[in-house]
């Protein structure tokens, strides 16, 4: 049987200088295209665990393995290689305000080489997806906070990553923005099968969406909801739908661009 786990972790425990264990003996396997809630009080390592996926953090004992491959000895370039199958959304934005919407969703693919041609034509298909369609000259100042998420997750999905990991992306939202960013990372969950792993301090998001839940306390994670290692496809269904036009029409088709791209 094939292997589809994308992360897993071995008694890792990680630590900043001169600080404690904020995770202690963290042991757990996630399949790909799952998609799961991270919970926690503030401090209590939401953050330190996505760094440590992302690989923006070492362990100090144990082993983490991402698309089965160990990471812990991985050389600077081979960790760059593997940072380009994921992809991380911050609270914060992190958008570059001397570029335009344009430029900041375009940037990672101009990084890979890819043809300016293909990026013209991907970069106004995600627009439109995220609804900023009519924005794409604009300096992300001159948008609202939702707007300006929005375009954060649009240049995190450009190039269609296996992994995506959001840390708190809607903690700065109203309800309305946050389901209809919610609605966006379904989507992108179903239609390409990218593993998500979306930190919320949101009770009401976690009861609306019923997803699985890592939660984070005393140093180590529980699952709660279907556990990591037998959770189906099936299992992972949020009780709201969809209510676009048509989304598997046009998800598929963003799908295609995004597979010409592999093929450039």
């Amino acid at each position: 049987m094939e292997d589809r786990t994308a992360i897993s972790f071995a008694n890792v425990a990680a630590r900043y200088d001169g600080t404690p264990d904020i995770l202690t003996d963290v042991s757990f396997n996630i399949s790909g295209g799952g998609f799961y809630f991270l919970s926690g009080a503030s401090g209590a390592g939401k953050t330190t665990l996505l760094r440590l996926i992302y690989q923006l953090h070492k362990p100090h004992r144990g082993q983490i393995k991402l698309f089965g491959k160990t990471t812990n000895d991985m050389s600077r370039n081979e960790i760059n290689k593997l940072r380009q199958k994921m992809a991380i959304v911050f609270q914060e934005y992190s958008l570059l305000s001397h570029m335009s919407v344009f430029d900041n969703i375009a940037l990672p693919l101009r990084v890979r080489g890819v043809p300016e041609v293909k990026i013209k034509k991907l970069v106004a298909k995600v627009l439109d997806w995220v609804g900023l369609g009519k924005y794409a000259d604009a300096n992300p100042k001159s948008l609202s906070g939702g707007q300006q998420q929005r375009v954060s997750v649009a240049r995190a999905i450009i190039v269609q990553p296996a992994i995506l990991l959001a840390d708190e992306p809607t903690g700065n939202l109203d309800d309305e923005n946050a389901s209809r960013l919610m609605e966006l990372f379904i989507q992108m969950n179903k239609m390409f099968g990218t593993t998500i792993i979306l930190a919320t301090h949101s009770k009401k998001l976690m009861e609306t969406y019923k997803f699985p839940v890592i939660h984070v306390d005393n140093h180590r994670v529980v699952f709660t909801g279907k556990s990591a290692t037998s959770e189906s496809k099936a299992d992972s269904e949020p009780k709201k739908v969809w209510r676009g036009p048509k989304p598997q029409n046009y998800f598929t088709e963003l799908s295609k661009q995004f597979d010409d791209i592999g093929n450039a």
